[in-house]
């Protein structure tokens, strides 16, 4: 049947017909007469509806045989459907072509019969025809000689398979498996046929070739992080920084985690049939504090070890200079999450040692990359904070702090001090007062005065300066803040020091 041509770079929509639709079709390239043509797509059924009606445009259809009947107004009428309903024919862009001074469209004859697969009468669009890949209907029907010579070849070995392993057989797997364990690969023999063992080892051997010209590329170094992105609820994370998973996973380009108990996973079957199972839908430990839809818990590591372990791991991928991975339990983990109908949703953590001799509020803390820039990371710290007021002690975070880390505290030290200044009402000011009133170290609060120009040597004395320029930038900026609900209220903080504090 004639069609118009698509070029071979145009996209298609690869859409088939079913058993009892055809597609008519017809192009007429010529001006002289005057007509509009229109392409129309006509089944069967709407075809023997549709013989009474009148069409006033003059359209000349052929059908699969060859011969021409009387034009059909363009109705398509399904199974299930008792009157005809107008359809508005798809139309696709082609390439045009200029032929003395005046655009010409390329018109092209193929054959409607016959389908690329081999499983339908005709085809509707270019990519499934035969012509157009140089076939014929007839080869595209039955498979070649070649083909199945091949296929008897493959049944063949196959059918080599032994029917099961014997007793001597089983029990020398599972003496070489509690011998090595996962560091030899189990024994393959008499598991599957030679032909399947055979695309097995050739799979292996391509797969580790293709490691080896990235490493030669240097794309890859011995010892690097090939965990390039996380699986992670809804949402697909680029990890930024090595973490010390087992080899076996730190060597996947892609790792999938349950987002609630944090176990780490080799594939997304693997993870749906754990998500099918997972009983969890919080972290473990006590829900210390909830404002809305924000809830803190606070998770034990010698209680939790595995999902504390898990969490150290997790947040490694985006922090550079901590080292905690495995020695947990002298560590409680603060964990904030946003509650919806699925669960509670990992937002970020800070780790806090049990017993610290610095009184170091802060050992570990981390915002997950799709909470950032939302003012997650200033609740944490100023929660950290909070529980220092309420141990009445002094905090300051573990040095050193990350890149990100050292501004957000910045910014954090900053807004609490203008605050403090904007509320004050007194002449002379004491560096101490402030640090038992914000719970602010005094090395944070004297750094963060002489980054803002606020604290001068006059006359043998240390002066504060309040610069009111600075102090109405903030309120501007807390007034937004307010909005948006981001701060943490006391009065929603259930919690008491843990013993031996």
């Amino acid at each position: 049947m004639p069609r118009r041509k698509r070029n071979a770079g145009s996209s298609s929509d690869g859409t088939e017909d079913s058993d009892f639709s055809t597609d008519l079709e017809h192009t007429d390239s010529s001006e002289s007469d005057g007509a509009s043509r229109r392409s129309a797509r006509v089944t069967r059924s709407s075809a023997r509806l549709s013989q009474s009606s009148q069409d006033s445009s003059p359209v000349r259809t052929l059908q699969a045989l060859g011969s021409e009947e009387p034009a059909y107004s363009t109705r398509r009428v399904t199974r299930s459907q008792q009157q005809p309903a107008p359809v508005t024919p798809k139309k696709y862009p082609l390439r045009q072509t200029r032929s003395s001074g005046s655009e010409t469209e390329q018109v092209v004859d193929f054959s409607d019969r016959g389908h690329l697969t081999g499983k339908h009468e005709r085809h509707f669009s270019i990519s499934g025809c035969p012509l157009y890949h140089n076939l014929s209907a007839d080869e595209c029907k039955a498979p070649t000689e070649r083909q199945l010579r091949y296929k008897e070849k493959v049944a063949e070995l196959r059918k080599k398979r032994n029917s099961g392993l014997s007793k001597e057989q089983k029990e020398k797997y599972m003496e070489h498996r509690q011998t090595f364990g996962s560091t030899r690969e189990p024994l393959l023999e008499n598991l599957t046929s030679e032909y399947d063992l055979d695309l097995f080892r050739r799979a292996q051997a391509r797969a580790s070739e293709d490691l080896e010209k990235l490493r030669l590329q240097g794309q890859i170094t011995e010892g690097s992080n090939m965990i390039k992105t996380i699986a992670f609820g809804r949402y697909e994370l680029d990890t930024w920084y090595h973490s010390p998973y087992p080899e076996e996973y730190a060597r996947l380009g892609r790792l999938y985690m349950c987002e609630f108990c944090l176990k780490y996973m080799k594939s997304q079957t693997i993870l749906r049939r754990h998500m099918a199972k997972c009983v969890w839908k919080h972290p473990p430990g006590d829900e210390i504090y909830r404002k809305g839809s924000i809830s803190v818990f606070e998770v034990d590591g010698k209680k939790n070890k595995i999902y504390c372990q898990n969490l150290c791991l997790l947040a490694k991928l985006f922090l550079d200079h901590k080292t905690l991975y495995y020695d947990v339990e002298p560590f409680l983990f603060y964990v904030m999450t946003e509650a919806d109908n699925t669960g509670c949703h990992l937002i970020g953590y800070f780790s806090k040692e049990k017993n610290s001799f610095l009184n170091y509020n802060v050992s570990c803390i981390l915002t997950m990359p799709q909470y950032m820039r939302q003012g997650y990371g200033k609740m944490l710290i100023d929660f950290s904070y909070l529980l220092s007021k309420v141990e009445e002690k002094v905090g300051s975070p573990e040095r050193p702090l990350s890149d990100l880390g050292l501004i957000s505290y910045r910014s954090y030290w900053k807004e609490v001090l203008l605050r403090y200044l904007h509320n004050f009402q007194g002449k002379e000011i004491s560096i101490k007062e402030i640090s038992q009133e914000t719970a602010v170290n005094p090395v944070d609060i004297v750094s963060t005065l002489q980054a803002l120009q606020m604290l001068k040597y006059w006359k043998g004395k240390h002066l504060v300066l309040k610069r009111q320029d600075l102090i109405d930038e903030w309120i501007a900026k807390e007034a937004k803040r307010s909005s948006t609900n981001k701060t943490m209220d006391p009065s929603c903080l259930k919690w008491s020091p843990p013993k031996g504090t």
